[in-house]
């Protein structure tokens, strides 16, 4: 990989291989019988999420399964497997598996499928608890708390203890906070016996969806998938000033659309980059810094996105299609933002990049890209609208038709890749790199490990199966993947050994399988302690009380209210797995934001709202004095993790702005851009924003900055980002029209989407209000019929606008209009020049600073 000079100095290698292992898959090894039942178990776990995934329950009429009994099996599974894999405390041996902790997995296991045995007698007497139900939900809190605390730390376990503790002293809080309290056993089966507290929302898309992912990506990982992205992310972007920092970061993100773990990125990846990062010039601290920065980034990566991405699907209430492409822009340009902040290190300290096997032009490299790029989208049209065509021509035989063809080109790619590729180097990344491959022979030495991910993007956004079925067909066509490349690799090589490599392929299963079940331990225990939080809200009227508070401490500031936000999930998230603090901060702060941005005449989308809670969860990874992806970093790189970890921060600035500019501009995640030419506009702005962002965090753009450059360079950022906010210091974006032409308004502005209205009355708390709501329009519909077929009904009384009713659940009740509350105005698009004109004079104002730059440049070059 490096000199062995290096590798024998540094020290991280002793801390590295107990850090993955603690991080990944429980801090214990166990052997012996007691090792066998915990792989049986975890395999067992993995082969019941398949499953219970798949169509075979209901082809063959047997453990057919509701999601409540399904999450009760799945927390079984976690608990148990908790209390295995960690134990009790760091000093307690690694080895041993205490009498005790045998006891806690089981009775855990139990309390967990409790609501499995004891599903209908329980359905029978709802609201009835019998003794049994009060002990068993009693202990299974306790030992889920116990569990919690090994496997993810104390943090969660103390928040969960300290909602539990809220219950029951809601009548001694403050005014502001307090309730009326719950009894001991009201508290403890709402919380274990119903579908709102631990067996919620978040332990059933764990159960549903996640699992089903994050098998899907140990095993591709098994296959050789990781190492041959890490492969391709060198042999593309190796050569360049910085290369091994620019492979980092692509092979981090390719490790993101697999992974959606931080820490798990870092060591994959890092072990290969940075030692090379070290060895072209980066310094230990900034190469651990970037691989950290980078590693973090593949949580916000669509489509895992550290399985925050499913749910919010459950709590946003949109398809998961729709949250991927709303995520997808943040993602790219963050990552865009980083490769140009590694080059500009880079450049600034007069970097060189690995030598190359063969030596390109330039212009040969951009006209190939430009080829490979139309190639794949010629390829990619051809292929949906051939398969649209034989779906319609051959009905029913057009699957197998369709099967028959996807083997044939496994089979080519595969025989492909085997010119390109020993047999014995399937999963082989760990030789030392000293000069790069070839990025054709590269790129064809693996094109068969991106079928099962195109299968995946396929029944997502083509198929439109959900998520869970979407992952197990994936799955299936990576499991046959497995056990047929190498024997089919051993024929086309002309050897006999075909059943020893069929074998083989049977192992990796095996093992991705265990992988996949103990990654997926600590993502249980947290969903499940995590909506102990979600019950405790529902349970207390919590959320109503924060959105008062927060209202307080703000003075209805929605910037205040943000970073307010910002900085609880920075908090939480330093001793949260990203999942559980998602959860916790969303089921607290987005019904506040949203609230308040609308009194404040701000609409804020909900998917805005939870990225945002979101991407400031996945920051307390690299931020001291907790941030794990910094610490796997600096093992690797033998640097101080405190210092990596600021340092990283400061690399990780790129994401943390962008959050605030999202909620501005929410046409940043794709919202309301319907127009090829509003896309395109959209995407550019974004990335040559985040690039000049870039610039003036580093500094350095052509040559070094002088301070009034960097302050431009920020407004020319700011600009390309919200460039509305200029352009309302001279217009007011909104006209006001009186609500008693609505008839009028709707009948003559066909075209009119969604109507903005001011609306005031009294709250559930009895308060009177006023904010802003938008109510999407069916444009089937002519008139006033589009408002009754979104939900809303009016009518007039003593010369104003009443809604006389709102339909349950419809597109007018979720905009948060209620029952008899006053329309005071209605609000049209003023009539000026688009926000997009904006960005002349921002461009303008870049092509000077360009311009001064280059010209500094040549005078320092003439010297």
């Amino acid at each position: 990989m490096t000199d062995k000079k290096f590798v024998e100095e540094r020290p991280g290698d002793n801390i590295l291989p107990d850090l993955i292992k603690e991080v990944n898959s429980g801090a214990r090894t166990i052997e012996g019988w007691a090792g066998k039942v915990i792989l049986g178990v975890a395999f067992s776990w993995s082969l019941f999420q398949l499953w219970y995934a798949s169509p075979l329950p209901f082809i063959f009429n047997f453990l057919i399964l509701n999601d409540t009994e399904a999450r009760a099996i799945h927390l079984g599974f976690s608990i148990f497997l908790a209390f295995m894999l960690y134990p009790a405390f760091k000093k307690s041996s690694r080895h041993d598996l205490p009498l005790l902790d045998w006891g806690f997995a089981l009775l855990g296991a139990f309390s967990a499928v409790y609501l499995y045995i004891f599903y209908v007698e329980l359905a029978e007497r709802p609201g009835m608890p019998i003794l049994s139900d009060i002990i068993f939900s009693a202990i299974g809190i306790f030992l889920l708390l116990e569990a919690s605390r090994r496997s993810l730390g104390m943090p969660l376990m103390i928040i969960a203890f300290l909602a539990l503790l809220y219950v029951f002293t809601g009548q001694f809080m403050p005014d502001v906070l307090a309730h009326k309290g719950a009894s001991f056993t009201k508290s403890v089966t709402y919380q274990w016996l119903t579908t709102e507290g631990v067996f919620g929302i978040a332990l059933g898309v764990s159960a549903s969806f996640v699992f089903l992912f994050v098998l899907f990506g140990a095993l591709l990982d098994k296959a050789g998938a990781g190492g041959y992205f890490i492969k391709i992310a060198f042999a593309l972007l190796g050569h360049f000033k910085g290369g091994p920092a620019k492979a980092g970061v692509v092979s981090s993100g390719l490790m993101g659309l697999i992974s959606g773990s931080s820490v798990a990125n870092v060591v994959t990846t890092g072990t290969f980059t940075i030692p090379l990062m070290i060895k072209v010039g980066f310094s230990r601290e900034k190469a651990g810094a970037i691989e950290a920065a980078t590693g973090i980034n593949g949580q916000i990566m669509p489509p895992v996105m550290g399985a925050a991405a499913f749910l919010m699907v459950e709590y946003v209430g949109i398809p998961y299609g729709e949250v991927c492409r709303h995520a997808f822009l943040p993602a790219l340009i963050s990552y865009i933002a980083l490769l140009y902040m590694v080059h500009l290190e880079a450049v600034s300290a007069g970097m060189k990049g690995l030598p190359r096997l063969t030596q390109t032009k330039l212009g040969r490299q951009i006209l190939m890209t430009g080829i490979t790029l139309s190639s794949l989208i010629l390829i990619g049209c051809s292929v949906y609208f051939s398969i649209a065509w034989m779906k319609e021509a051959f009905g029913k035989f057009a699957l197998p038709i369709i099967l028959t063809l996807v083997s044939i080109l496994y089979i080519f790619l595969l025989k492909l890749s085997n010119k390109h590729k020993n047999l014995n180097q399937l999963e082989d990344v760990e030789e030392e790199i000293t000069i790069l491959p070839e990025v054709g022979p590269t790129v064809k030495s693996g094109l068969h490990y991106v079928l099962p991910v195109v299968v995946l993007i396929w029944c997502l956004m083509v198929e439109r199966l959900s998520p869970g079925l979407s992952a197990f067909w994936a799955t299936c066509f990576l499991m046959i993947m497995m056990i047929t490349q190498r024997p089919l690799s051993a024929i086309f090589n002309k050897e006999k050994n075909i059943k020893e490599y069929f074998l083989k392929g049977l192992k990796d299963i095996w093992q991705g399988m265990i992988a996949g079940a103990r990654n997926m331990i600590c993502i249980g225990v947290a969903t499940a302690t995590a909506g102990i939080v979600v019950g405790t809200v529902a349970l207390t009227g919590l959320g109503l009380k924060m959105t008062n508070l927060i209202e307080i401490i703000s003075a209805g500031n929605v910037l205040l209210m943000l970073g307010f936000t910002a900085i609880i999930s920075l908090i939480l998230g330093m001793g949260l797995p990203t999942t559980a603090n998602y959860i916790v901060v969303s089921t607290l702060m987005a019904p506040v934001l949203i609230e308040l941005g609308a009194i404040n005449g701000l609409i804020i989308p909900l998917i805005a709202v939870h990225l945002f809670v979101f991407y400031f969860g996945i920051m307390a990874d690299v931020t001291p004095p907790v941030g794990l992806a910094s610490f796997a970093a600096a093992a690797v790189s033998g640097a101080d993790p405190i210092r990596t970890g600021f340092r990283a921060f400061f690399y990780s600035l790129r994401t943390v702005v962008l959050p605030f500019f999202f909620i501005f501009n929410p046409q940043l995640l794709l919202i309301g851009t319907h127009s090829f030419g509003t896309i395109t506009l959209t995407i550019f702005s974004a990335i040559v924003g985040m690039m000049v962002f870039a610039a003036a965090l580093k500094g350095y753009f052509i040559v070094k900055n002088k301070l009034y450059e960097t302050i431009l360079l920020f407004a020319v950022a700011f600009t390309l980002f919200v460039p509305s906010f200029w352009l309302n210091r001279f217009s007011d974006p909104f006209k006001k029209i009186d609500p008693q032409n609505i008839t009028q308004l709707l009948t003559e502005n066909t075209h009119i989407e969604s109507l903005r209205m001011e609306v005031q009355g009294i709250n559930i708390a009895g308060e009177e209000t006023k904010k802003t709501v938008l109510v999407p329009l069916n444009m089937t519909k002519k008139g006033t019929e589009k408002l009754t077929a979104s939900g809303l009904y009016l009518r007039p009384v003593n010369g104003e606008i009443k809604v006389d009713r709102v339909d349950f659940n419809s597109p007018a009740a979720k905009a948060g209009v209620n029952f008899d509350w006053t329309i005071t105005s209605l609000l049209l698009p003023s009539e000026r020049i688009s926000k997009e004109w904006i960005f002349i004079p921002a461009l303008f104002l870049l092509s000077i600073i360009l311009y001064r730059q280059r010209r500094r440049l040549k005078i320092q070059e003439a010297i």
